[in-house]
Protein backbone atom coordinates (compact mmCIF):
# COMPACT_ATOMS: atom_id res chain seq x y z
CA UNK A 1 0.00 0.00 0.00
CA UNK A 2 1.16 3.27 -0.93
CA UNK A 3 0.14 6.53 1.26
CA UNK A 4 0.37 8.64 -1.38
CA UNK A 5 -0.68 8.20 -5.31
CA UNK A 6 1.43 7.74 -8.25
CA UNK A 7 2.42 10.38 -10.43
CA UNK A 8 0.41 9.17 -13.10
CA UNK A 9 -2.68 8.81 -11.24
CA UNK A 10 -2.37 12.63 -9.60
CA UNK A 11 -2.30 13.73 -13.57
CA UNK A 12 -4.93 11.56 -14.35
CA UNK A 13 -7.58 12.64 -11.45
CA UNK A 14 -6.73 16.37 -12.62
CA UNK A 15 -6.70 15.43 -15.94
CA UNK A 16 -7.83 19.60 -16.92
CA UNK A 17 -5.21 21.35 -15.65
CA UNK A 18 -3.78 23.85 -18.31
CA UNK A 19 -0.75 24.53 -15.95
CA UNK A 20 2.45 22.76 -15.05
CA UNK A 21 3.18 20.09 -12.19
CA UNK A 22 4.87 19.51 -9.42
CA UNK A 23 7.40 16.56 -9.44
CA UNK A 24 4.84 14.08 -7.90
CA UNK A 25 2.44 15.05 -10.73
CA UNK A 26 0.54 17.64 -8.64
CA UNK A 27 -1.13 20.74 -10.08
CA UNK A 28 1.41 23.77 -9.84
CA UNK A 29 -0.88 26.94 -10.85
CA UNK A 30 1.58 30.43 -10.94
CA UNK A 31 2.28 31.96 -8.23
CA UNK A 32 0.95 35.25 -9.96
CA UNK A 33 -2.70 33.89 -10.13
CA UNK A 34 -2.47 33.44 -6.55
CA UNK A 35 -1.81 36.69 -5.86
CA UNK A 36 -4.31 38.12 -7.42
CA UNK A 37 -6.90 35.56 -5.98
CA UNK A 38 -6.17 37.30 -2.94
CA UNK A 39 -8.90 40.12 -4.20
CA UNK A 40 -11.47 37.66 -5.15
CA UNK A 41 -14.50 37.42 -3.08
CA UNK A 42 -16.36 34.36 -2.44
CA UNK A 43 -19.57 35.35 -4.25
CA UNK A 44 -17.20 36.14 -7.66
CA UNK A 45 -15.89 32.65 -7.37
CA UNK A 46 -19.23 31.24 -7.18
CA UNK A 47 -20.76 33.13 -10.08
CA UNK A 48 -17.61 30.94 -11.85
CA UNK A 49 -17.88 27.27 -10.49
CA UNK A 50 -22.08 27.50 -10.68
CA UNK A 51 -21.84 28.55 -14.31
CA UNK A 52 -19.56 25.32 -14.66
CA UNK A 53 -21.72 23.33 -12.64
CA UNK A 54 -19.35 22.95 -9.77
CA UNK A 55 -21.90 23.16 -6.74
CA UNK A 56 -20.19 21.45 -4.13
CA UNK A 57 -17.17 23.67 -3.52
CA UNK A 58 -17.66 25.36 -0.97
CA UNK A 59 -17.96 24.96 2.52
CA UNK A 60 -18.76 27.93 5.75
CA UNK A 61 -18.67 28.36 9.50
CA UNK A 62 -15.40 27.96 10.34
CA UNK A 63 -13.29 29.93 12.94
CA UNK A 64 -10.10 31.32 12.18
CA UNK A 65 -7.03 32.29 13.58
CA UNK A 66 -6.04 35.27 12.12
CA UNK A 67 -9.66 36.56 10.77
CA UNK A 68 -8.99 39.09 8.34
CA UNK A 69 -6.17 37.00 6.65
CA UNK A 70 -7.62 36.02 2.94
CA UNK A 71 -5.98 32.36 2.55
CA UNK A 72 -5.03 31.41 -0.76
CA UNK A 73 -2.86 27.95 -2.16
CA UNK A 74 -2.08 25.11 -4.05
CA UNK A 75 -4.07 22.36 -1.95
CA UNK A 76 -2.08 19.24 -0.60
CA UNK A 77 -4.91 16.60 0.81
CA UNK A 78 -4.72 14.77 3.65
CA UNK A 79 -7.39 12.06 5.30
CA UNK A 80 -7.28 10.56 8.64
CA UNK A 81 -10.05 7.80 10.16
CA UNK A 82 -10.74 6.50 13.09
CA UNK A 83 -7.82 4.56 14.95
CA UNK A 84 -8.10 0.37 14.34
CA UNK A 85 -5.21 -1.30 15.32
CA UNK A 86 -4.31 -4.01 12.66
CA UNK A 87 -4.62 -0.85 9.90
CA UNK A 88 -2.61 1.72 11.66
CA UNK A 89 0.14 -0.69 12.24
CA UNK A 90 -0.52 -1.34 7.89
CA UNK A 91 0.37 2.69 7.65
CA UNK A 92 2.65 2.92 10.38
CA UNK A 93 5.01 0.02 8.53
CA UNK A 94 4.26 1.65 4.55
CA UNK A 95 5.15 5.36 6.04
CA UNK A 96 8.35 3.41 7.26
CA UNK A 97 8.86 1.83 3.67
CA UNK A 98 8.22 5.42 2.05
CA UNK A 99 10.93 6.40 4.23
CA UNK A 100 8.51 8.73 6.49
CA UNK A 101 10.16 9.02 10.01
CA UNK A 102 8.65 7.28 12.74
CA UNK A 103 9.44 9.97 15.28
CA UNK A 104 6.61 12.39 15.61
CA UNK A 105 2.89 11.52 14.55
CA UNK A 106 1.53 10.46 11.21
CA UNK A 107 0.36 14.45 11.28
CA UNK A 108 3.64 15.75 10.83
CA UNK A 109 4.67 13.26 7.22
CA UNK A 110 1.78 15.58 5.97
CA UNK A 111 3.65 18.61 6.58
CA UNK A 112 7.05 17.63 5.44
CA UNK A 113 5.50 17.42 2.12
CA UNK A 114 4.69 20.97 2.67
CA UNK A 115 6.26 23.72 0.10
CA UNK A 116 6.13 27.74 -0.60
CA UNK A 117 1.87 28.48 -1.14
CA UNK A 118 0.82 25.45 -0.33
CA UNK A 119 -2.45 25.08 1.85
CA UNK A 120 -2.83 21.51 3.71
CA UNK A 121 -6.42 20.28 3.89
CA UNK A 122 -7.17 18.37 6.23
CA UNK A 123 -10.17 15.64 6.75
CA UNK A 124 -9.97 14.42 10.28
CA UNK A 125 -14.00 13.83 10.10
CA UNK A 126 -14.77 16.68 12.47
CA UNK A 127 -13.18 15.90 15.23
CA UNK A 128 -12.14 18.47 18.17
CA UNK A 129 -11.22 16.54 21.52
CA UNK A 130 -8.12 14.04 20.10
CA UNK A 131 -8.21 15.60 16.76
CA UNK A 132 -5.93 18.35 17.14
CA UNK A 133 -3.90 18.17 13.86
CA UNK A 134 -0.92 21.11 15.09
CA UNK A 135 -0.17 23.34 17.31
CA UNK A 136 2.43 25.92 17.94
CA UNK A 137 5.03 23.79 17.01
CA UNK A 138 3.52 22.17 13.50
CA UNK A 139 1.92 25.30 12.84
CA UNK A 140 5.60 27.13 13.05
CA UNK A 141 6.65 24.26 10.77
CA UNK A 142 3.67 24.91 8.45
CA UNK A 143 3.64 28.51 8.36
CA UNK A 144 7.69 28.76 7.55
CA UNK A 145 7.23 26.16 4.81
CA UNK A 146 4.26 27.33 3.16
CA UNK A 147 3.46 30.93 4.17
CA UNK A 148 -0.15 30.43 3.74
CA UNK A 149 -1.90 27.89 6.60
CA UNK A 150 -4.28 25.36 6.42
CA UNK A 151 -7.97 23.99 6.50
CA UNK A 152 -8.56 21.48 8.82
CA UNK A 153 -11.90 19.57 9.14
CA UNK A 154 -10.90 19.00 12.79
CA UNK A 155 -8.74 20.52 16.14
CA UNK A 156 -5.67 22.32 16.79
CA UNK A 157 -4.50 22.85 20.50
CA UNK A 158 -1.85 25.74 21.36
CA UNK A 159 -3.94 28.52 19.97
CA UNK A 160 -2.53 31.49 21.74
CA UNK A 161 0.78 30.49 20.36
CA UNK A 162 -0.47 29.69 16.60
CA UNK A 163 -2.35 33.51 16.65
CA UNK A 164 1.19 34.55 16.93
CA UNK A 165 2.58 33.51 13.70
CA UNK A 166 2.92 35.82 10.81
CA UNK A 167 1.35 35.79 7.08
CA UNK A 168 -1.11 32.59 7.74
CA UNK A 169 -4.28 31.73 8.70
CA UNK A 170 -5.75 28.32 10.06
CA UNK A 171 -9.36 27.47 9.30
CA UNK A 172 -10.55 25.00 12.10
CA UNK A 173 -13.64 23.83 13.64
CA UNK A 174 -12.69 24.10 17.21
CA UNK A 175 -9.82 24.13 20.00
CA UNK A 176 -8.70 21.80 22.75
CA UNK A 177 -5.74 20.83 24.62
CA UNK A 178 -5.53 17.29 23.86
CA UNK A 179 -3.32 15.91 21.25
CA UNK A 180 -4.22 14.12 18.19
CA UNK A 181 -4.53 10.81 18.75
CA UNK A 182 -6.67 7.54 18.30
CA UNK A 183 -6.80 8.15 14.37
CA UNK A 184 -4.63 6.57 11.20
CA UNK A 185 -3.94 8.84 8.29
CA UNK A 186 -5.15 7.29 5.17
CA UNK A 187 -3.48 9.00 2.35
CA UNK A 188 -1.68 12.49 1.17
CA UNK A 189 -2.80 13.95 -2.20
CA UNK A 190 -6.15 11.91 -2.73
CA UNK A 191 -9.62 13.23 -3.38
CA UNK A 192 -11.20 14.23 0.26
CA UNK A 193 -14.31 15.36 1.55
CA UNK A 194 -14.25 19.11 3.18
CA UNK A 195 -18.42 19.14 5.23
CA UNK A 196 -20.15 19.58 1.85
CA UNK A 197 -17.44 20.07 -0.40
CA UNK A 198 -14.94 17.81 -2.42
CA UNK A 199 -11.18 18.59 -2.41
CA UNK A 200 -8.57 17.25 -5.07
CA UNK A 201 -5.15 18.40 -4.85
CA UNK A 202 -3.56 21.28 -6.75
CA UNK A 203 -7.31 23.03 -6.47
CA UNK A 204 -6.35 26.45 -5.20
CA UNK A 205 -8.29 27.41 -2.12
CA UNK A 206 -10.12 30.70 -1.74
CA UNK A 207 -10.34 31.52 2.44
CA UNK A 208 -12.18 34.34 3.14
CA UNK A 209 -14.53 35.43 6.35
CA UNK A 210 -17.36 33.70 4.33
CA UNK A 211 -15.80 30.50 3.85
CA UNK A 212 -13.57 27.83 2.06
CA UNK A 213 -13.70 27.62 -1.89
CA UNK A 214 -11.62 24.51 -3.40
CA UNK A 215 -11.41 26.01 -6.99
CA UNK A 216 -9.87 23.63 -9.80
CA UNK A 217 -7.07 24.58 -11.60
CA UNK A 218 -8.53 24.79 -14.91
CA UNK A 219 -10.96 27.72 -13.63
CA UNK A 220 -8.45 29.62 -11.61
CA UNK A 221 -7.53 32.51 -14.33
CA UNK A 222 -11.71 32.72 -15.10
CA UNK A 223 -12.03 33.10 -11.31
CA UNK A 224 -9.96 35.74 -11.27
CA UNK A 225 -10.30 37.87 -14.33
CA UNK A 226 -14.12 37.53 -13.61
CA UNK A 227 -13.22 38.86 -9.90
CA UNK A 228 -11.05 41.82 -11.80
CA UNK A 229 -13.58 42.76 -14.33
CA UNK A 230 -16.20 42.88 -11.77
CA UNK A 231 -13.90 45.41 -9.40
CA UNK A 232 -12.75 47.36 -12.22
CA UNK A 233 -16.75 47.90 -13.40
CA UNK A 234 -17.70 48.88 -9.64
CA UNK A 235 -14.89 51.25 -9.37
CA UNK A 236 -16.39 53.13 -12.36
CA UNK A 237 -19.68 52.59 -11.02
CA UNK A 238 -19.32 54.36 -7.86
CA UNK A 239 -17.56 56.89 -9.75
CA UNK A 240 -20.09 57.74 -11.62
CA UNK A 241 -22.43 57.88 -8.87
CA UNK A 242 -20.67 59.92 -6.53
CA UNK A 243 -20.02 62.79 -10.05
CA UNK A 244 -24.02 62.23 -10.21
CA UNK A 245 -23.90 61.50 -13.63
CA UNK A 246 -26.17 57.99 -13.77
CA UNK A 247 -28.79 56.93 -11.04
CA UNK A 248 -28.35 53.82 -9.15
CA UNK A 249 -31.03 52.39 -11.41
CA UNK A 250 -28.85 52.98 -14.06
CA UNK A 251 -25.74 51.16 -12.90
CA UNK A 252 -27.30 48.31 -11.00
CA UNK A 253 -28.39 46.36 -13.62
CA UNK A 254 -26.83 43.38 -14.65
CA UNK A 255 -25.73 44.95 -18.42
CA UNK A 256 -25.59 48.78 -18.97
CA UNK A 257 -27.19 50.94 -21.85
CA UNK A 258 -24.74 51.32 -24.83
CA UNK A 259 -23.81 55.13 -23.81
CA UNK A 260 -22.84 53.75 -20.41
CA UNK A 261 -21.08 51.14 -21.97
CA UNK A 262 -19.25 53.31 -24.27
CA UNK A 263 -18.51 55.72 -20.97
CA UNK A 264 -17.24 52.80 -19.04
CA UNK A 265 -14.58 51.29 -22.31
CA UNK A 266 -13.34 55.41 -22.63
CA UNK A 267 -12.39 55.60 -19.04
CA UNK A 268 -10.69 52.58 -18.35
CA UNK A 269 -8.80 52.78 -21.79
CA UNK A 270 -7.81 56.48 -20.06
CA UNK A 271 -6.90 55.05 -16.62
CA UNK A 272 -4.88 52.38 -18.13
CA UNK A 273 -2.59 54.97 -19.53
CA UNK A 274 -2.12 56.74 -15.99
Amino acid sequence: MHMKPSREDLIALTHLNPYPRFDDGRPRVPDDLLERMKSVTTEQAWSVLHKHGYERNFEGNWKETHPGHILVGRVVTAQFLPHRPDYHEAVQQAGLAEGRSNIGGQNSWVIQTLVENDVMVVDIFGKIKDGTVIGDNLGTAVQARTNAGAVIDGGIRDYAGLVQLPNVNFFIRGMDPTPIMDVTLVGINIPIRIGEATALPGDVVLGTPTGIYFIPPHLVQEVVETSEEIQIRDEFGKLRLSQGTYTSGEIDVPDWREDIEADFTAWRAARNQQ
